[in-house]
């Protein structure tokens, strides 16, 4: 074999590829094949048409409207709150009211006297005050010496001493109470029935 006649077929070898590609073939002999890339389907970019400065201005105008209009719907039912039937009043004691209305007038020697009175019981209570902050000190400074002084004297009575005393501390102790007790109540438990009504 000569080299010519195997020169068309290395040819045919080197030009047409090994894996197959859906490309298009532009070309009109076998021979020679070109092989282009896919087709991308692109268009140009559309132009911006310009538009009069009224109609852009026009168009700012309604949507900011439509905006406000929005926001003051919601301002409005904002305040409208949910209507509670216990806490309203009836008609009748709105009628009344100016009939029902006291007319309290204080001269200036009574609002005198109560506020004199009141700085007198803040005073009263402010002595008060400084009387046991004064005896609770003397306690705990007498107490302390004591302490010092067992120590001195016995080391284990000292620490019988200060060891907790747990028959005083279930302490329990019955007083006057603001109102006297009433014989014979039975206090409820606090079961009650729910008959508020459910807003959704």
């Amino acid at each position: 074999m000569s080299w010519s006649s195997l020169l068309p077929q290395l040819k045919k070898l080197c030009i047409t590829p090994k894996f197959s590609v859906s490309n298009r073939v532009i070309s009109t002999s076998k021979n020679y094949l070109f092989w282009s890339t896919p087709c991308l389907m692109a268009e140009p970019l559309k132009k911006k048409k310009k538009l009069d400065p009224a109609i852009v201005r026009a168009r700012e105008e309604r949507r900011k409207k439509k905006l406000e209009k929005q926001i003051r719907r919601l301002e409005k039912n904002a305040r409208q709150l949910k209507p509670i039937s216990e806490c309203e009043v009836s008609l009748t004691l709105l009628d009344q009211k100016l009939q029902r209305q006291r007319n309290i007038f204080q001269s200036t020697d009574i609002l005198e006297q109560r506020a004199l009175l009141e700085k007198k019981w803040a005073n009263f209570k402010r002595i008060q005050l400084l009387h046991d902050l004064q005896m609770i000190d003397r306690v705990t400074l007498h107490q302390q010496r004591a302490l010092d002084e067992l120590k001195n004297e016995s080391k284990e009575l000292y620490n019988e001493a200060i060891q907790m005393d747990f028959h005083m501390v279930p302490f329990t102790s019955i007083g006057p109470t603001e109102t006297p007790a009433i014989e014979g109540y039975d206090v409820p438990d606090g079961e009650y029935l729910d008959v508020s009504k459910k807003w959704s």
